[in-house]
């Protein structure tokens, strides 16, 4: 297929009426969490990375319909989430708001909502919509809403996101999900037996809410009265958390895809060995339709959501990435302890006789992919020399070829972490790196 052509033809969901843009409201671009964008990228003749340093890791970079960048980073002083409002013209911040600390990740995953205000919990264990405005004085950034979520004693909400029902869904540290109503109470169920933790993200489509705890997939729906789990299944966790991965289980925030609505399939990976496996289920009843072992042994893990779009889903290794010692130090140990980053990158189509791999690569991606589908191209981030260099990657999804390399950083405070880019309306791809995060334009 050649370069400029849809990378896999299929619709996508119809547009959440309750978040933001599609491609920008959320860390995984949409309520899908198909990490894909209608906008082409910043092209093979980028500028080199411009650097926004901040005192925090920045994850979440979102953008509603003002235009406005919403950084949301983890502060090294008190590992507590700041929103860092960033002007897309100086690429300056023009304000920022302290939240109060909680778990090492709380407070990364959140969405713009339909009326570009950033939704998160913070370690208050509250649901907080944060606005921000223009004064005579200049920027600022408020508490517009705050609603606690009421749980047990002890847990906490660690990923939430917009429901086409209009609730706010969320999962929980323990092994909770459920949903807010705006303004009113708190519904949930406890995941399996109540020994299961959720430690990634979830999706939302007009067929449900997606959760992956560290044992099952779950579908749940809302109902009058509470939570409807819709079903189960089940998947193979190994016998420990593999090195690259931050918690032992799947790594994956499971993906809502598919060629005829755009929710067909969920797609998630699990943790077995020797090879980590793509797991595909149908949305309505959780029916497995296939699954594959990814990769090759030395490189079969991965911490990271799927992309997916149509028929094809892609992954990326994340086995042996040498996270900072903070981003593990709460989890179950590895093993083994330490592996070599070696990388890896494979695309497999989907089909309701089976899966098949398509291609695989050996780039070293140390970023969630982002898949441009006005452009058909996947872009990344490339590790290389020991983790000295890093430049920013495009790959051709029909082939795994690299396309092009554009220069990001060099040393340490360059490590991209495996964090996702976001790509802008005019074609600026915005990368979180330990330092803040940077800018990567098109040229002209």
């Amino acid at each position: 297929m050649a370069l400029g052509a849809p990378a896999s033809a299929g619709p996508g969901e119809p547009p959440n009426p309750y978040a933001g843009p599609d491609g920008t409201a959320g860390m995984h671009g949409d309520s899908a969490a198909s990490d894909t964008t209608a906008w082409a990228g910043p092209g093979a003749e980028a500028r080199p990375g411009w650097p926004v340093t901040l005192p925090a890791v920045c994850p979440t970079i979102l953008a509603g319909r003002d235009g406005m960048v919403q950084a949301l980073c983890t502060e090294y002083a008190d590992r507590a989430p700041s929103l860092y409002l960033i002007d897309p013209h100086t690429w300056l911040p023009v304000a920022r708001r302290h939240l109060k600390a909680g778990d090492l990740l709380g407070g990364v995953y959140a969405y713009i909502d339909h009326r570009d205000r950033l939704v998160t919990v913070d370690g208050s264990g509250s649901i907080r919509w944060l606005d921000h405005e223009r004064t005579a004085l200049g920027w600022r950034i408020t508490v517009d809403q705050e609603q606690p979520v009421d749980l047990p004693e002890g847990d906490a909400v660690t990923t939430l996101g917009p429901g086409y029902d209009g609730h706010i869904w969320f999962a929980t540290s323990q092994g909770r999900a459920g949903y807010a109503v705006a303004g009113g109470e708190t519904r949930f169920v406890t995941l399996g037996d109540g020994s299961e933790k959720v430690a990634n993200s979830i999706a939302t489509s007009t067929r449900g809410t997606a959760v992956t705890s560290d044992h099952a997939t779950y579908l749940l729906r809302s109902t009058a009265t509470g939570v409807d789990v819709v079903w189960r299944r089940a998947y193979d966790r190994g016998p420990a958390r593999k090195p690259g991965q931050l918690s032992w289980g799947s790594g994956s925030t499971p993906t809502f895809f598919g060629p005829r609505s755009g929710s067909d399939y969920v797609a998630i990976t699990d943790n077995a060995r020797p090879r980590e496996r793509l797991l595909v289920y149908r949305a309505d009843d959780g029916r497995e339709v296939c699954r594959l072992p990814i990769l090759g042994p030395e490189s079969s893990g991965t911490e990271n959501s799927p992309v997916a779009w149509g028929r094809s889903v892609y992954l990326a290794s994340t086995y042996g990435y040498p996270y900072p010692a903070q981003a593990t130090e709460h989890a179950d140990p590895a093993d083994p302890e330490k592996a070599d980053f070696v990388g890896g990158m494979t695309r497999i189509d989907v089909s309701p006789d089976g899966c098949r791999t398509r291609w695989t690569n050996d780039t070293a991606s140390a970023a969630v992919p982002r898949l441009s589908r006005e452009e058909n191209v996947l872009y990344t981030v490339k590790r290389s020399a020991g983790g000295w260099r890093w430049q920013l990657a495009r790959i051709d999804p029909e082939t795994g070829r690299e396309l092009s390399l554009t220069h990001l950083g060099l040393g340490p405070l360059a490590d991209t972490l495996q964090m996702v880019g976001t790509i802008l309306p005019d074609g600026t791809l915005l990368q979180g790196n330990i330092a803040g995060l940077r800018v990567v334009r098109p040229r002209g």
